[in-house]
This record gives C-alpha cells, sequence and structure tokens, in this order.
C-alpha cells in the first residue's frame, strides 16, 4: 500500500521530524537524537554551524559550553566525518569504519606508510590529544591530490585514522580539531552489529530524522540523503515520484496530531535545507550558498539564512554578526513572497532573539 500525502502534510512532516516546532527539545543529546546529525562548519558570519542548528531547535538555553560539556566530559557526543553524532549511535558505524578506507589509492598509501602512522599513533599514546599541526611529518610517501591534502601528510593520516576508528576527534579549541586515540574517546562495550544490520538502522535512523525522504539520492560527503527501501512508500500530491516515510509516524498515528508552528532562521548547513532538490520539490523553495560566488552574483547574500514560518520557507535573511562592533547587522530580508503584518512581526521577532543569543543589537532591515 502506497500512503497518499498533501504537500502540506510532507512539508510538515519534513519540519515536524527536524524538531523545528513549537514543541521544542530540551537539551543536546535530545536534538541530536531527533536530527541524527548536526553539521559542522566553522564559518561564523552568523554563527558556526554546530551552535546556530542546536540553538535553532532549543533555543535561548543553549550555550557553546554546553556542546564542549558534552563532547569532552560527559562523551555522549562525538564528531565523526564533518557531524556531530550521538555516542549511541557509534555501533551503526563501527563497521564502516573497519571497512576503511574505502578508496585502494588511501589503502595503498596507509600501507606503504606503515612507521608514519605508528609514529602518529605512538605520540598521541604519549601526549594525548594534539592538533594536526603538532604531528611530525614522517612520511615515507608524500600524499599527492590536485586539492589542498596535497602533501599534507600528519592531516591525511590523521583523517584516515579517524576514518577507520583508529583515532577520535577529541574536541575542538580555536585552533580545529584536537585527535586522540580512539580507545580514549570511544567506549569499549559497543555492540557489534553485521555490515547489513547496521546499514539498514543508519537509514532507519535517517528517515526517522527526515520524516520524508527519496529512496535514492546523489552521494553526499559524511551522510547520505537517501533511506532505501525503509520506511512505507509515499506519493505527494501534485508531486513526481515516490517517497519514503518514516513508519513510526504512520504506526503512532503522528500524521494525524495538530501541527504547532513557529518561525525559524535556519543554519545554510541545516538538514531541513540541506538538499536542495528535495528542499524544490517538498517546498517549492529555492536556495543556494552564496558565499562563494563574486559579490556582485549573489541574490540573497554571502551567508544568508533561509527563513522557516510554520511549514513553509518564505524568505532568506542576509545578515552578519559583528561581535566587535558588538552589532548584529541585517542587510536585508528576502521575501519569497510579500509578507503580512503577521509574518513579519514574527520574522523580525526571531531576528531579535537570535541577536540577543549572539550578545550583540540588532541593526538594518527591520529593525525597530
Amino acid at each position: 500500500m502506497v500512503l497518499t500525502l498533501s504537500a502540506a502534510q510532507a512539508r510538515r512532516i519534513a519540519v515536524r521530524a527536524q524538531l523545528l516546532t513549537a514543541d521544542r527539545p530540551g537539551d543536546i543529546v535530545e536534538t541530536i537524537d531527533g536530527v541524527n546529525v548536526v553539521g559542522i562548519d566553522p564559518t561564523s558570519a552568523v554563527a558556526p554551524s554546530a551552535d546556530h542548528i542546536l540553538w535553532s531547535r532549543i533555543g535561548w538555553p543553549y550555550q557553546h559550553a554546553d556542546l564542549v560539556r558534552a563532547e569532552r566530559v560527559e562523551r555522549a557526543v562525538f564528531e565523526w566525518r564533518g557531524f556531530y553524532r550521538l555516542m549511541d549511535d557509534l555501533r551503526l558505524l563501527l563497521p564502516e569504519m573497519r571497512a576503511s578506507p574505502a578508496s585502494a589509492s588511501a589503502r595503498d598509501w596507509l600501507t606503504a606508510n606503515g612507521r608514519f602512522r605508528r609514529d602518529v599513533l605512538d605520540r598521541l599514546r604519549d601526549e594525548g590529544p594534539r592538533h594536526a599541526a603538532e604531528i611530525p611529518d614522517t612520511a615515507q610517501v608524500p600524499w599527492r591530490s590536485t586539492g589542498w591534502t596535497n602533501n599534507r601528510n600528519a592531516t591525511q593520516m590523521l583523517e584516515i585514522l579517524v576514518s577507520c576508528g583508529d583515532v577520535a576527534v577529541w574536541g575542538r579549541d580555536g585552533k580545529g580539531r584536537l585527535f586522540d586515540l580512539a580507545e580514549r574517546v570511544y567506549p569499549s562495550d559497543v555492540e557489534h552489529l553485521s555490515p547489513d544490520d547496521a546499514a539498514r538502522e543508519r537509514a532507519e535512523r535517517r528517515l526517522g530524522a527526515l520524516g520524508i525522504a527519496r529512496a535514492k539520492g546523489v552521494a553526499q560527503p559524511g551522510e547520505p540523503i537517501d533511506v532505501g527501501d525503509v520506511g512505507v512508500p509515499a506519493v505527494v500530491e501534485g508531486g513526481e515520484g515516490e517517497w519514503r516515510v518514516d513508519r513510526m509516524l504512520v504506526d503512532d498515528g503522528a500524521l494525524e496530531e495538530p501541527f504547532a508552528p513557529r518561525t525559524a532562521l535556519l543554519s545554510p548547513l541545516d538538514r531541513l535545507v540541506f538538499d536542495r532538490e528535495r528542499l524544490r520539490q517538498l517546498f517549492g523553495y529555492e536556495y543556494v550558498l552564496e558565499m562563494y560566488k563574486p559579490a556582485a552574483k549573489r541574490r540573497w547574500g554571502y551567508f544568508a539564512l533561509p527563513i522557516l514560518h510554520g511549514d513553509r520557507l518564505i524568505g532568506k535573511l542576509d545578515a552578519k554578526a559583528d561581535h566587535r562592533a558588538g552589532v548584529f547587522f541585517v542587510k536585508a530580508v528576502h521575501e519569497d513572497v510579500p509578507f503580512d503584518e503577521a509574518t513579519a512581526a514574527a520574522v523580525q521577532a526571531e531576528i531579535h532573539a537570535l541577536a540577543r543569543w549572539l550578545g550583540l543589537q540588532p541593526r538594518g532591515a527591520m529593525d525597530d
């Protein structure tokens, strides 16, 4: 049986799954459990992505120190392949770690640099958490690529050792990631799953966090966006193709529950907007992160924030946090459709809430 959804139902499934209704989660663990992964990017035009994503769910009580404590002290979350994840999900990643590195060139390079690998592990064992820049380069064979990793041997060795579970990210500071032996970061009593069982449960977790997704999607670094055959098949009225919907939503009758809307200013790396094709198909919303475009070619701004209002994405906020001046400067609010008075007031209130959380004074467009 194929479930038939209205366009509004599909949007609300996606918004509710990403914890973006008025029913906010209580803390970091509950949030990451719900959204599955939190993207990490240090770009701070407004705020680093992980902080912004967590604030947009939890609200004003969230502070960066909470994330540091959850990662370094409580070990409730950890970083792997560009995302914060629940430590409880480590068991789902271990089969992939054991099969890493996946590429033949990386495996050959690791084999050719056996002594270098031992040097890195010995230094971490003896000295504890270290930045990549603090690891001496004793590579027998340099890493060759056409990108920024060319000849960055210590960084590349650490990346590979993290991917295969020998090394872990201990935490971050102002200089970036700190690495340590995985045995001092990860718990030792992790359940062992077969690759097939782990992959299926990961897909179920992913679908639970997205609510609605395609069975197949474009390959993504760090975390896929497709879910295979898990969930319930569905079609969206007026849309094309088949979707998969989280089975728990159907079995628990959650599709019939009242929707509690709110307004939110999202990070460009938010999982609600990360898959641009899904975004277009479900929300009819066009979005591109324009920070890599020349200024003259930008339509919405260097780091424009998608604006969610209820179950619709209604515009983009072009703003910048200037901590030196103590100002959250709003250059423009781009309205995809004209805002009515209530919508404009809700967006303005969220701008002021974001400014207060950043410890800044709002200035510019829509500021009284």
